[in-house]
């Protein structure tokens, strides 16, 4: 009985041994795939904007990468690369990658998708990020409207569609309501990538009289931001704080938390709590609002602005979302 309590009591100690010595496998990560639009992932916008809010996540949860749209003909094989891969989900960024989203997501039933600013997508494995980009652009327009001493402003938009113009909607309505007698000047410059020509649009607009311009125009704005800090007037950028691009002469931006959502919808998927359908921000949930940066916008505007913004939040005041209940809107 010694030598078999002797023996068992060595095995033991071996096997303890062993399983002290043995290595444990870290939990997987969870993959986030980001696919950037043709404006680049430095767009100074909003794919760089996305692509900062992935990269604030965990390190320890999740792993995180991004590609780089060149042309419209990359979304797919971006898209499918990340599929390869077998990354958990795959953010797409901008309504210009909705019909590759919505091929690949029809093709891969069990592949999670977002995409950014489109809701066109009823399928059950994309989720739509959307914006009341209509209410941060009637913020900053209230605030361009008070500070226009030419009453002559400008707008610069990327593209023509109906996600995009609720921009200039939103900015118009707020312009006119603080400034009943401005003239609004608008330019469709057709492309998120130009900073040539968001700058020769700004330039003509300074040159018939406006002293602030906004532009929603991605890559492009940077060119309208660059050409009001030559030329000595107010910037409004957009969807980020563009104020370093200009410190003297941005005067604001509307921002889109893009950064936010994609963390939010990253998170969902490491909780299985994944949603399909479209997630609204807007003013009520922080998803959009004026930048922090405010230090140019006089303090009788900011009470103004922050009424109106209390006033939206408790449904007392609606901001235009179509072209007929703002029809001063020209470029559609």
């Amino acid at each position: 009985m010694k030598k078999i309590l002797a023996l068992v009591l060595a095995l033991c100690m071996v096997f303890a041994l062993c399983a002290c010595g043995a290595k444990t496998e870290a939990p997987a990560k969870v993959r986030i795939g980001m696919v950037t639009d043709v404006g680049g992932v430095n767009d100074k916008s909003f794919n760089q904007t996305s692509w900062e809010g992935l990269q604030a996540l965990d390190p320890a949860v999740f792993e995180v990468n991004y590609l780089e749209s060149k042309t419209d003909a990359d979304y797919q094989t971006n898209i499918q690369t990340f599929i390869d891969e077998e990354y958990d989900l795959i953010i797409c960024v901008g309504f210009m990658l909705a019909d590759a989203t919505r091929e690949a997501a029809e093709a891969n039933p069990e592949q999670l998708f977002a995409i950014i600013d489109d809701a066109s997508i009823d399928l059950p494995n994309v989720a739509c990020l959307m914006f009341a980009q209509e209410q941060a652009s009637y913020l900053v327009g209230l605030v361009a409207g008070a500070v226009t001493e030419s009453k002559t402003v400008g707008y610069v938009q990327g593209m023509v569609n109906d996600s995009m113009n609720l921009f200039g909607i939103g900015f118009i309505a707020g312009v006119l309501e603080s400034c009943p007698e401005a003239n609004v000047l608008q330019y469709n410059a057709n492309s998120f990538t130009d900073i040539a020509a968001g700058s020769t649009a700004a330039k003509d607009m300074i040159t018939k009289g406006a002293d602030v311009i906004y532009q929603a125009a991605g890559g492009t704005g940077v060119g309208v931001i660059n050409a009001c800090d030559e030329g000595g007037i107010w910037a409004i950028g957009v969807d980020t704080d563009q104020s370093t691009l200009a410190p003297e002469h941005v005067l604001t931006s509307a921002m889109k938390r893009v950064d936010v959502a994609s963390q939010d919808i990253s998170k969902a998927v490491a909780e299985g709590n994944f949603t399909a359908g479209i997630h609204m921000y807007d003013l009520s949930n922080g998803g959009v609002d004026l930048a922090p940066t405010r230090d140019h916008i006089p303090a009788d505007v900011l009470e103004t602005v922050e009424a109106a913004k209390a006033a939206i939040i408790a449904g007392e005041k609606s901001v235009p979302t179509s072209v007929e209940d703002c029809p001063e809107f020209t470029l559609s």
